[in-house]
């Protein structure tokens, strides 16, 4: 059932639908692990940690919202339940328990790295077919990627 009709071909609809959905759940889970973490972190920087990782939740869950109001908007219905969330998110997954600010630092370089290398592989899916889900794509990357260097550059 189509409830919104896309103005994209088919062809061109089932690839920018494959690359928002993946980036929405990359997104979601990508929030999670950082929540997760910032619950969880201990050590001298805790403080600073602690609060840059609720930047990278606060853009998460911003830029999955974006995504997920794009799908939306091309007749795709979005889907971020939990389970499908675990089942085909890249970001992996994070440390059980308490976890020192230097391993905490190096979890989201890790996950963000791993989001930032399937949002890099999206944008250039989506160039011909959607360049205004690209631009979405670009954005978000971009935002990313500031933060993969902020976490960068705290262990030096």
């Amino acid at each position: 059932m189509y409830v919104v009709k896309s103005s994209l071909s088919d062809a061109d609809l089932k690839t920018v639908a494959e690359a928002l959905q993946g980036a929405l759940v990359d997104l979601v889970d990508l929030s999670l692990v950082a929540k997760q973490v910032h619950w969880n972190v201990v050590g001298p920087r805790f403080r600073s940690v602690h609060l840059q990782l609720d930047e990278v939740v606060d853009v998460a869950r911003l830029h999955s919202d974006t995504v997920a109001e794009r799908a939306s908007t091309l007749g795709v219905p979005p889907d971020g339940r939990a389970a499908t969330v675990a089942s085909s998110s890249g970001v992996g997954h994070a440390p059980e328990g308490w976890i020192k600010d230097a391993d905490a630092v190096r979890t989201l370089v890790e996950a963000l790295g791993a989001v930032i290398a399937r949002m890099r592989e999206r944008v250039a899916a989506t160039a011909d077919p959607d360049p205004v889900s690209q631009d979405i794509l670009i954005g978000i990357t971009a935002d990313l990627e500031k933060h993969h260097w902020m976490f960068q550059a705290e262990n030096g």
